[in-house]
């Protein structure tokens, strides 16, 4: 198994050790290495060339967002993801603008920081779900919905209804081929089929069309 390598920078070291301990249990994460803050980090970044720097954002000296910055400049196809207690938008869009992939939140790095890991790892972005949300508020006050089109989901198949729900959702088309034991080429052809016969372009088209139709509830 082609395993993902993790540099891990934390100015902590009982948290250093505790996050290392939850992240070697899994069989696809390697912790190739640590650092205690952000000068360290972009040195062994440039040293170890991990595929993932999980950043805490708060360290002293340089901070986790200019250690970012400094290593998405030398090595932009290196994945950052950023470990928080800040629960606050302002935090999101400066780690966003510093080239970060991924926000997850330190209370909930038990639970989603396995996943945010192997998501950023795809090429996705995880953001923390409370997070996600106000994204998608601001977004959709932005951008509002356009006018219903004639024939609408009536269009669609149920299968098709099926996949259209789970990519508004955020899954990607492996996941959504595992939870309706479909193949991720059926579950692609589905896609295109929904964006073909609705006259959509983009993902962001689809769920602004999903939360239109009542498709997609936001507590899902």
């Amino acid at each position: 198994m082609n395993k993902i390598n993790l540099l891990l920078a934390d100015d902590h070291a009982v948290v250093r050790a505790g996050l290392r301990a939850l992240l070697e249990a899994e069989p696809d994460i390697r912790v190739v290495g640590e650092a205690n803050d952000g000068q360290e980090a972009i040195a062994r970044a440039e040293e170890l060339r991990p595929d993932i720097v999980l950043l805490d954002i708060s360290m002293p000296g340089m901070s986790g967002l200019e250690a970012a910055k400094e290593i998405k400049k030398a090595h932009s196809r290196m994945k950052i993801l950023i470990l928080t207690m800040h629960e606050d938008k302002a935090y999101l869009d400066e780690c966003l603008r510093a080239g970060a992939s991924g926000y997850v939140v330190k209370k909930a790095a038990d639970t989603e920081l396995v996943a945010a890991i192997r998501a950023v790892h795809r090429g996705e972005t995880p953001i923390y779900p409370a997070l996600a949300d106000v994204l998608v508020d601001e977004y959709l006050a932005h951008h509002p919905l356009p006018h219903k089109q004639p024939g609408g989901h009536s269009l669609l198949t149920d299968r098709e209804l099926e996949v259209l729900r789970l990519v508004a959702q955020g899954y990607a088309n492996r996941e959504i081929a595992d939870i309706l034991y479909l193949s991720p080429k059926t579950v692609e052809n589905h896609r295109a089929r929904i964006m073909q016969k609705l006259n959509l372009r983009t993902r962001a088209d689809l769920v602004r069309y999903a939360l239109r139709e009542g498709l997609l509830k936001m507590e899902e």
